[in-house]
């Protein structure tokens, strides 16, 4: 049989009706029950799989090899906290081995599942994690014997359940100084274009956003509230769906840069002017938002700091028993999106 062009390990998975990871473990030789792993193995021989030669080449290097696995390299958040990665590493004369999961918990898995086949001395997980108990789980059975063996790892923005080294940006607490400045401002009707709400970036962000409106006696009605994609697409159509059910804020907050530049797009869209109309404001400050027009009012995080802290973390051992982690705070920029009232 010549082999198929292109054949993955997801059309492995597919053909033998399992996970990416319970796939990758199989042909890794990994945990996995002996039926599980004839059916992976005989649905990799009938459809021809070779593991990417690439990636197998690179393993007779592995100890010189990091594991990087973000939601999305083409996100400027994660673009700057890769550049970040890349810097340290590049200093220490490593090797970045790039994945993106497009958040996909599944895929995640898997990634972390590979890097350990592949021997890595280190992976770094960055983004969001999910609010999903199952996930934490099968994340947790996959990092522990990898952390045992001796292998590091650090994550970037991670929730607290996860227990490894980590460096945590100040979600909560820099959406809570957006409420006030935007209050400070004189805005009292406000809606929120937040992420997919398993996320825990979401639930952070969302939650300080909203907290801080509450202490200052101003609701935060939920059909204010609109979850899309972390995309700029994501922001466009939670806007548009707004604009359609008729907008009563005077200000809409995005819980990323990304979902704010949509959000711009879709009220000029329907001929409405930033911030003469609505004001809007975002998060993360990424490299693109001070070039707007207007330059867009953000919480400014130390993106590439993030990244830095994180592979530092990676390559230092943690010689105690508690994980380490590392906080760094975000500043509100107020730029010309956002409108004063009154």
């Amino acid at each position: 049989m010549q082999p198929r062009p292109h054949v993955t390990l997801e059309d492995v998975a597919r053909a033998a009706d399992v996970s990416l990871a319970t796939a990758s473990r199989a042909l890794n030789g990994t945990r996995v029950t002996p039926q599980l792993r004839d059916r992976v193995l005989a649905a990799a021989e009938k459809l021809a799989y070779t593991p990417n030669a690439h990636a197998r080449a690179l393993a007779g290097a592995a100890h010189r090899t990091v594991g990087v696995i973000c939601h999305d390299v083409t996100d400027p958040y994660f673009s700057a906290i890769a550049g970040g990665v890349m810097r340290v590493a590049g200093d220490n004369d490593l090797l970045v081995m790039l994945a993106s999961t497009f958040r996909d918990p599944e895929r995640e898995i898997a990634y972390v599942s590979m890097l350990r086949a592949e021997r890595a001395p280190a992976i770094l997980l960055t983004g969001s994690g999910f609010e999903d108990p199952r996930w934490e789980r099968a994340l947790e059975a996959e990092l522990r014997p990898y952390l045992d063996g001796g292998g590091r790892v650090a994550a970037v923005s991670r929730h607290r359940s996860l227990k490894v080294d980590s460096v945590l940006p100040e979600n909560r607490a820099g959406a809570a100084a957006m409420a006030r400045a935007l209050l400070d401002l004189g805005h009292r009707r406000f809606a929120v274009l937040a992420g997919p709400p398993a996320l825990t970036t979401v639930t952070d962000r969302l939650g300080g956003f909203r907290d801080e409106l509450t202490r200052a006696g101003v609701p935060l009605p939920a059909a204010n509230v609109v979850a899309a994609p972390f995309t700029r697409d994501g922001g466009y159509q939670a806007m548009t769906e707004l604009l359609t059910r008729g907008l009563t804020a005077t200000c809409v907050f995005a819980l990323t840069d990304v979902m704010a530049i949509g959000a711009c797009a879709a009220l000029r869209d329907h001929g409405l002017s930033v911030p003469d109309d609505v004001s809007v404001a975002g998060f993360d400050d990424i490299p693109i938002v001070r070039d707007l027009t207007p330059p867009l009012t953000t919480v400014a995080l130390p993106l590439q700091q993030l990244g830095e802290q994180a592979m530092r973390m990676a390559l230092t051992e943690n010689t105690g028993r508690r994980r380490r982690v590392v906080r760094l705070g975000g500043e509100v920029v107020i730029r010309a999106s956002t409108a004063k009232l009154g």
